[in-house]
């Protein structure tokens, strides 16, 4: 743990080893937006339930929390438990997901499989309503 004085407050910072090492049923820590919480005695209150909690527990639950959506007063009330900062040396360790656009098509896939089936399938479909037209 290394100390940082401020005139005002004292920030501690915490190595991202040391939060990972909080992972239990007895000391249960997460970073959210690279501060450190321990939401140890959280576990029973928390309204989504203590697993939700314990699966994020000694890592990076900034993009969990947020894809939740809190309330106000829930972000309030993280600084009840908010214990220090990770070390500004660990944050480019800890993994974001890149902001990058995710498709669904495999890039090692080959063409026929992006181009041809859907082509057959509507090569099929044209032809059964051309069937069916008929059939009138």
């Amino acid at each position: 743990m290394v100390e940082k004085e401020d005139s005002k407050n004292e920030v501690k910072y915490y190595s991202l080893e040391e939060v990972q090492q909080r992972n239990s049923c007895k000391s249960t820590w997460l970073i959210i937006h690279n501060k450190i919480y321990d939401v140890t005695k959280f576990l029973e209150e928390h309204p989504g339930g203590e697993e939700v909690l314990r699966e994020q527990a000694g890592g990076d639950a900034t993009e969990s929390f947020e894809d939740v959506g809190h309330s106000t007063d829930a972000r309030e009330m993280t600084s009840m438990y908010m214990i220090g900062e990770l070390h500004p040396d660990d944050r480019p360790k800890i993994q974001r997901p890149a902001d990058t656009l995710i498709t669904t098509a495999n890039e090692t896939s080959s063409w026929w499989t992006n181009w041809v089936i859907p082509g057959i399938a509507a090569t099929i479909v044209t032809l059964m309503y051309r069937l069916y037209m008929t059939e009138e």
